[in-house]
């Protein structure tokens, strides 16, 4: 099941679709025993009348079985492709919910959109044009080629031996063909990653009239993509032509074989004739059957992919959790990225119930490592982390988020209405509740200037709202989930003066009576937090109250001294 990406259904469908396969192809050959019945009846001089009417029987029979198979055939290879396509799919989604972040940080969202669309869509199409057709056609052409034995074992091995052959030619171009499919593949994602960026920065691109410059460079990532996907046809190409040709060569062995045994009286002219008919059909399925086997050795560089996904260390944990209290305790955690930087080396402070406690320090310190630590985006590579008195590394991370509310920095926002951008912080919210955590995060002020008022659409990543009503509806959503745990990612950072007061405001509102952690970068903001604790090149360097830190002229005092000497500069002319 995993060598091709199938479920165990999945599996039980394929093998089905190979069996109705093979019985179509099998059924394709009655019109050959029909015709020979036909003609050694001409041969002999006349038809005998009871005959006629059994051929003509036999004529509608043999209709109604080919459209029978072929209709049966049609379900158990393209309606139930599609049934497992569309599992595998949800199975792939379900997986990004499981994966944790550090999967994300090696796969851009180009990469992971051919994954879910592009390698689902591949394998999709082999199965259901290319894969039971060519098992089908191989175990069809095995039972023909044993009958042809049974019944004259000179003439069958002088119309068979070259299908072995040229099956096993096209079986060992798999290596090449798979080296020139990654590469096309890789030369694809580069082309669909370019192609996002240039939608993504077009008003920096247009800003710095640098639109020329960056399409010359997606215009070169095109063609760099064309060439490698014409060496990939070609490749499958070299192997699969020749060896459709070689196949051609058996018709030749036969009649000649045949030709000679009829001299010689070895061979009957019915039985030659026979012969005849089934070279000319049973190289037709292997022809078609090696253009398969080349589109199934491209899809397997699809399969690997998709195999990455499903393979890669799922986050799991127990669904049953109650925790004693909200505290969150790091004890001596460290973290690792898989490059084997140390982001994290010793970090240990408790951020209890009821209190905040902030996290500041230079850039690449770990502020932002360590809130998505608590938070199970990550997993600590040592030490442990405890939240309710117990180690989240044991919770499942749904579970666990359950219990947290996180206002990032960067908000994301979805094309659909405010009320339903609002209403992702709890799905089976009320209009009455979602309306009251937007008046909460003060959203009424810009909504009710809205068209629609909280049914507006408010467009892709929500472009037509600025900075401050972004975040207003993202602390929206913190206050309709109202969970006892609140991270916030600097929420003020890059706002103007009047939003900063405005969000400030429904901040102070938002995290009264809850554990809250808070990536700080402005020290003003964060003053009078119950804990402050300093992190640098991942370890906490000092940890207490602002005037506690103040009072040991170390780094908190460092960083307070830089800020008030920054807003004192002035532009000088």
């Amino acid at each position: 099941m995993r060598k091709y990406a199938l479920s165990r259904q999945g599996a039980k469908d394929f093998i089905k679709a190979v069996a109705m396969c093979t019985i179509g192809d099998m059924v394709l050959m009655l019109p050959v025993g029909l015709l020979y019945f036909v003609t050694n009846d001409l041969l002999s001089g006349v038809i005998p009348k009871g005959n006629i009417p059994f051929y003509i029987v036999a004529i509608v029979v043999v209709i109604a079985l080919i459209y029978m198979t072929q209709f049966i055939q049609y379900n158990t290879t393209f309606y139930t492709t599609y049934k497992e396509s569309g599992n595998r799919r949800v199975r792939l989604a379900e997986s990004l919910r499981k994966l944790p972040l550090s999967f994300f940080g090696k796969k851009d969202l180009s990469d992971l959109t051919t994954n879910i669309l592009g390698d689902c869509t591949t394998i999709e199409q082999t199965f259901s044009h290319q894969m039971p057709q060519f098992y089908g056609s191989i175990i069809s052409t095995i039972i023909v080629a044993v009958g042809l034995i049974i019944y004259n074992p000179k003439m069958a091995l002088a119309a068979i031996w070259v299908i072995p052959i040229a099956l096993l030619a096209v079986a060992l171009s798999k290596k090449a063909q798979n080296y020139f499919n990654k590469r096309k593949q890789n030369k694809r994602i580069s082309l669909e990653d370019g192609i996002q960026e240039i939608i993504e920065g077009m008003r920096d691109l247009k800003s710095y009239n640098a639109e020329d410059a960056a399409l010359k460079e997606l215009d070169g990532k095109i063609v760099d993509f064309e060439k490698e996907s014409i060496i990939a046809e070609l490749g499958v190409a070299a192997f699969v032509v020749p060896a459709q040709m070689f196949l051609k060569v058996g018709i030749a062995t036969t009649v000649l074989l045949g030709a000679s045994m009829l001299i010689n009286g070895e061979l009957s002219l019915i039985s030659f004739f026979a012969f005849i008919l089934v070279v000319s059909r049973i190289y037709e399925p292997m022809s078609g059957s090696f253009i398969n086997l080349g589109a199934i050795n491209a899809m397997q560089v699809n399969i690997d992919r998709t195999n990455e996904m499903n393979d890669t260390k799922k986050q799991e944990g127990d669904t049953r959790f109650e925790p004693n209290g909200y505290d969150i305790e790091f004890n001596h955690v460290g973290f690792s990225y898989d490059d084997g930087e140390n982001v994290l080396k010793d970090v240990t402070f408790t951020a209890k119930q009821g209190e905040v406690t902030a996290l500041i320090g230079p850039s690449g310190g770990g502020k932002t490592t360590v809130s998505r630590l608590a938070a199970r985006f990550w997993d600590a590579t040592k030490g442990s982390i405890r939240f309710g008195g117990r180690n989240i590394a044991e919770i499942d991370p749904e579970t666990l988020l359950n219990y947290y509310s996180i206002v990032f920095q960067d908000v994301t926002l979805f094309n659909n209405s405010v009320m339903e951008n609002i209403r992702i912080g709890k799905k089976d919210a009320s209009d009455e509740e979602v309306l009251r955590a937007a008046r909460l995060a003060n959203c009424d002020d810009f909504v009710n200037k809205m068209p629609d008022g909280y049914n507006t659409i408010i467009g892709e990543n929500g472009n037509e709202l600025s900075g401050g009503e972004r975040q207003r509806i993202s602390i929206a959503r913190a206050f309709l989930k109202d969970a006892p745990v609140i991270l916030l990612d600097e929420a003020t950072a890059s706002l103007d003066a009047e939003n900063e007061t405005v969000i400030q405001s429904a901040v102070s509102r938002l995290i009264e009576g809850k554990t809250v952690m808070v990536i700080a970068h402005r020290l003003r903001t964060i003053s009078g937090a119950d804990k402050i604790v300093v992190l640098k090149d991942g370890v906490v360097k000092e940890q207490g109250r602002a005037s506690e830190l103040e009072g040991r002229g170390g780094i908190y005092k460092e960083m307070k001294h830089a800020q008030e000497n920054a807003g004192a500069w002035v532009l000088n002319q």
